[in-house]
Parts: structure tokens; sequence; C-alpha cells
């Protein structure tokens, strides 16, 4: 059983940053743990991914060079977003999957989700 709540979402201006938090409780350490995005009107997207075990790390093309995934060493994973756009205005979901060679795109492989977190970029 794993337990996702994320926290840090807001209102920024178009070039500014947030750090989005999912604190995760359970056993976390064979899941990786996912950020996926749902704007307005469109589907749910992965956006950024990490391996707990290993700390590797996925990326979705629309985010890369501007957001960063990591991880601390007790039970958080972070998103830092950097350079918003306007198009990055979502409901942001941490997921857990159990951790593979892959990460999973999708939302069927995801057995645990947090409630969301709202992210909105004015330009």
């Amino acid at each position: 059983q794993v337990q996702l709540e994320e926290s840090g979402g807001g209102l920024v201006q178009a070039g500014g940053s947030l750090r989005l938090s999912c604190l995760a409780s359970g056993t976390v350490h064979s899941y990786s743990i996912s950020w996926f995005r749902q704007a307005p009107g469109k589907g749910r997207e992965l956006a950024a991914a990490i391996a707990w075990s290993d700390s590797r790390t996925y990326y979705g093309d629309s985010v890369k060079g501007r957001f960063t995934i990591s991880r601390d060493n007790k039970d958080t994973v972070y998103l830092q977003m950097n350079n918003l756009k306007p198009d990055d205005t979502a409901v942001y979901y941490c997921a857990a999957t159990p951790t593979r060679s892959y990460f999973p795109l999708l939302l069927s492989e995801y057995h645990y989700w947090g409630q969301g977190t709202q992210v909105t970029v004015s330009s």
C-alpha cells in the first residue's frame, strides 16, 4: 500500500518557477513515482517519473530541460518546474507503479494516485 499527497501548486506568471512535492507513505522503495498532469479538456499525460530504488528518471518532451524530478532519502518526491509557460497550466498528480525497466505511460499501470494540485500559469 502506498499513499500519496501532493502540495505546492499555485498561480505563477509565465517564466516563473514552482516546486511541487509528493509525500509518499507506505512501501515506496519498490515503486516508481510519476508526475502526471491534466490540462482542461485534455487527457492525463506523463510529465516526469523517478524510480525510487536507483533514481532513474524520465521526462516528457514538453517538459525536458525545464522540469527536474528528484527525491529525498525519506519519503518525498519533488518536481521543480522552471520557465513555466501558460501551456503548463494543469492539475498535477503524483502516481505510483511497481518499478520496472521502463516508465509506463498508461494510466492503468499506476496503482496509487494522489488527489492532485492545481498549477496555473498566467501570460
